[in-house]
């Protein structure tokens, strides 16, 4: 325990004798002196706790010494107690209370009154002295804690720049692959040439799964995924899962059956991004780890509440099945059914970890039954909405997309596959087309000739597709500054997104891009009938 420093002050040295005698215990240190300066040097040198004062000295009196000990910064936390023989009057008590003192002792002291005084002041400075202890410690932790939540949002914003970047680096080469491989298609191929080119798409669908699955559940767990509902057909929804799933399955020489529950509503509130998401994870999960047999996908709406209605989605096979310790497992990040699987199979470890975290984020439920060389059943269960019926829309095949004769677009891409992926595809759509290196050169393009549209990268060299941007808004001419810009980006996260619109961007289109969704957003702002 701390040893505490009580000071006497008394002109009288017999007085201070007897106190001493009185307070002599083994947590406290006693100082004593019989003059008010010395006593005021003391308390300015040393850490006094409590002080004893008497009230009636020559030299100065105690009123007054408590008074300039209560005046300066250093001494005014000093606890006193008065010492006195005079009268007991209520007026001194106030006078002495008034000037800072917590207490009184009256002569002749009763020893029993006096050590429990003091005691009880010697306990409440230990009390204080242990919450300012306390109050330094959580003033020291509140520090750390704010430079490690400094610390946290640097990483983070670093871990945003990387994603960024990653995203961008990557998914241009495959844009530009995805791209020459539907120029491919629509040409004249052999059988062995046909077999190679979907060697090559598959290969780079794979490749865009990895990173799609890095770049998601990293927004999932960084708090940046969000769930939109919009209208929209289950039916549909899963026809197009099986519709993307049919060829894998057809690979591998599985069956892939799909079972939908008659009674489904036509159209409900859903975000069919994460849905679909949801079910393409499953069903090519279950394609994966099946060798032979089936993988059956089951729709069924199981309740209905009011204008809600709860479906589930059953995803079955036949495949290697999982032994029931690795249940929960195979939810966590890089995780998977077995020590081998990866080699084996191939893929992240992230497919199901991004399943569930969706399923939580849209407030449903996924579970699974599962045995060991027998198969595996996924079911998620979700809540929908329903809205009403459907206005079905055709999904129109690339190849019977409508020209657009007469339409002049400038590209801005520094890559040169996609500059050649880009070309030939506009070319077909009898687009009048013009490509340059960076957002300089489209400066330059815009001030000399007109076009209907821009296509602008965001990532370029001498200057990046933002700064082009906002400079063809605040720079150029009234009559070109207005040009509908739709920008080019491989970055995904929401926030570049953002950058794009508050830049000036008309519309983002991510690469890779579904050259449908190209061609629609390029018809719609360049005003093409």
């Amino acid at each position: 325990m701390d040893h505490l420093k009580l000071l006497i002050v008394d002109d009288r040295r017999e007085n201070i004798v007897a106190l001493e005698a009185l307070l002599d215990r083994n947590d406290i240190e006693i100082v004593t002196t019989t003059s008010p300066n010395e006593a005021l040097k003391i308390c300015w040198e040393q850490d006094i706790s409590v002080a004893l004062i008497d009230v009636q000295m020559p030299e100065m009196d105690g009123f007054e010494l408590v008074e300039i000990l209560k005046g300066n910064p250093r001494t005014r936390e000093i606890l006193v107690i008065f010492v006195t023989a005079i009268s007991m009057e209520m007026k001194y008590a106030v006078k002495g209370l008034s000037v800072g003192a917590v207490d009184y002792l009256f002569k002749p002291l009763d020893p029993y009154v006096t050590a429990a005084k003091v005691d009880s002041f010697i306990q409440i400075v230990r009390s204080q002295r242990e919450v300012k202890r306390k109050n330094e410690e959580l003033k020291s932790f509140q520090q750390e804690l704010i430079a490690a939540k400094e610390e946290a949002e640097q990483g983070r914003r670093v871990k945003e720049t990387f994603l960024a970047n990653m995203s961008h680096e990557i998914r241009t080469p495959i844009n530009g692959m995805q791209g020459i491989v539907h120029l491919l298609e629509n040409t004249d191929l052999d059988a062995e040439q046909t077999k190679m080119v979907n060697l090559l798409k598959i290969s780079s669908e794979s490749l865009l799964g990895i990173i799609n699955d890095v770049l998601d559940i990293s927004k999932i767990e960084s708090g940046k995924f969000k769930i939109v509902r919009t209208e929209g057909s289950i039916r549909n929804l899963v026809s197009s899962v099986i519709g993307l799933m049919q060829f894998k399955a057809q690979e591998r020489g599985i069956e892939l059956i799909v079972d939908i529950d008659p009674v489904l509503p036509a159209v409900v509130l859903v975000d069919g991004l994460r849905l679909n998401q949801i079910l393409l994870n499953l069903v090519a999960n279950a394609i994966k780890f099946t060798d032979e047999g089936s993988v059956k996908l089951s729709v069924t709406q199981l309740q209905a509440k009011g204008n809600l209605v709860q479906i589930g989605f059953s995803v079955q096979d036949t495949g290697i099945g999982i032994e029931p310790e690795r249940f929960e497992k195979i939810f966590e990040t890089f995780e998977q059914a077995a020590s081998d699987t990866a080699h084996q199979y191939g893929g992240t470890g992230l497919g199901l970890a991004i399943v569930k975290k969706l399923a939580e984020l849209k407030g449903g439920e996924i579970s699974l039954q599962s045995e060991p060389n027998k198969g595996t059943t996924f079911v998620f269960t979700n809540w929908f909405q329903v809205v009403g019926t459907a206005s079905e829309k055709p999904v129109k095949n690339i190849g019977e997309l409508p020209k657009l004769p007469g339409t002049r677009v400038l590209v801005a891409e520094d890559n040169a596959i996609n500059q050649f992926m880009i070309q030939k595809v506009l070319q077909r759509w009898s687009v009048d087309v013009d490509i340059v290196e960076n957002g300089e050169l489209a400066l330059e393009k815009l001030k000399k000739g007109h076009y209907d549209l821009v296509l602008m990268d965001t990532n370029m060299p001498v200057m990046g597709g933002f700064e082009a941007i906002k400079r063809i808004r605040e720079e150029l001419p009234a009559n070109v500054k207005d040009i509908p810009v739709i920008t080019l980006s491989a970055a995904v996260l929401e926030e570049d997104q953002k950058k794009a619109m508050e830049a000036g961007a008309n519309d983002v289109v991510s690469k890779p891009f579904d050259l449908s969704v190209l061609h629609y957003k390029i018809t719609k702002w360049a005003g093409c009938s």
